[in-house]
């Protein structure tokens, strides 16, 4: 789901990082992927020369630099909630806000903010936690604090993966796995992973491009650049998915006890719930990323068949397992003959978030 299609929230991705693990060449790599995607960057640097800023400036439509000092000191959501309120206005077009926080920045406040912030038009879209694999240990050593900011990530890019032997390489994916358990860890060097795992190639008319700033990414098309050439000898990590197509409704308690124990890997889940009887008004649009869930209630469009349409993106999952998870989530036919329980969706409707609409905001629909 897009969110500048739909008129959903824009997610909010925090990509932290201790100094040096590779958070901007990460960045850098995303922006020069970005699959049309209109991509806003807050640059969150560290010292009075914003290095970080000069090195992503031109590429994004929309890139504001906080300057000197650490973002996450601000006593409340009150300051980000500025500029992501900048960011987030619809005709800034942007589908993905991306914080990249300061090597000595505190990612869990930062994710606090993000989560309680009263922007209607943002969500929070997980935290990116970067490692770098030959300085893994070192880090630990120097920042003990590292391991608390791996329990916490929604997905972990263990970078600089060349440096390092495959059986390092392991031993550090196992103390990873260890420290943030649930979490999906993908292994990379030169910050080169999917952008697949952070958003979906954009679905936006042809004209609406038409009259726009030139990105770096067309300055890059336009030299003829062999994006599978150039350092194609470089791991270019990419991930898994499972497409979800169900005509049955599904029970509301089963698939709430299946998005409660998400498997380890699991990041992303997205798409459209049937919940059938126990809400036959409406569909439930679902995002989920890392731990965090919610649903998004609307009516069904006018000659839409109701079915549940669901995408689930992860490192290392078990396609087959979580196919079959999900189908035993459908109703049968014995169950969709019976009365529905009204308490049924009580599990879902506390991941349904009410929100007033913005003064003057267009109809999402």
């Amino acid at each position: 789901m897009n969110p500048s299609t739909t008129g959903r929230q824009i997610p909010v991705v925090v990509l932290a990082g201790f100094l040096g693990s590779g958070k901007t060449t990460l960045l850098n790599h995303l922006l020069r992927r970005r699959a049309g995607n209109r991509i806003a960057v807050v640059v969150n640097d560290f010292g009075a020369v914003e290095i970080d800023a000069m090195t992503v400036a031109g590429q994004v439509g929309s890139t504001i630099s906080l300057g000197n000092g650490c973002l996450c000191c601000a006593v409340d959501a009150s300051e980000l909630d500025g500029y992501l309120e900048r960011l987030s206005r619809p005709a800034a077009r942007i589908d993905l806000i991306v914080i990249e926080a300061s090597g000595l920045a505190e990612p869990q406040e930062l994710v606090r903010m993000i989560l309680t912030g009263d922007n209607p038009r943002t969500v929070y879209g997980g935290l990116v936690q970067v490692v770098d694999a030959a300085e893994f240990d070192a880090t630990r050593d120097r920042h003990p604090e590292t391991d608390r900011h791996l329990a916490i990530a929604d997905l972990v890019v263990l970078n600089k993966t060349d440096r390092v032997t495959p059986a390092e390489h392991e031993r550090v994916l196992g103390v990873i796995g260890t420290l943030g358990p649930g979490a999906a860890v993908v292994s990379a060097s030169y910050g080169r992973i999917d952008p697949g795992l952070l958003f979906d190639p954009a679905a936006r008319p042809a004209e609406d491009e038409k009259m726009r700033q030139l990105s770096f990414e067309d300055l890059r098309a336009d030299e003829g650049e062999d994006h599978t050439g150039e350092h194609a000898h470089h791991p270019h990590t990419g991930y898994e998915s499972v497409s979800y197509d169900e005509p049955a409704a599904m029970d509301p308690r089963r698939l709430m006890a299946f998005l409660d124990s998400r498997p380890e890997g699991l990041y992303r889940v997205k798409g459209f719930v049937d919940f059938g009887a126990a809400d036959p008004a409406n569909r439930y649009a679902v995002h989920a990323v890392g731990r965090f869930l919610r649903f998004y209630p609307e009516p069904w469009p006018r000659g839409t068949e109701r079915r549940t349409q669901l995408v689930l993106i992860g490192s290392g999952i078990d396609r087959d397992a979580l196919a079959k998870e999900l189908t035993v989530c459908a109703v049968t036919e014995t169950e969709a003959a019976t009365a529905p329980d009204e308490s049924a969706m009580w599990g879902v409707l506390r991941y349904v978030r009410s929100e007033p609409a913005a003064e003057g905001a267009a109809d999402p629909a």
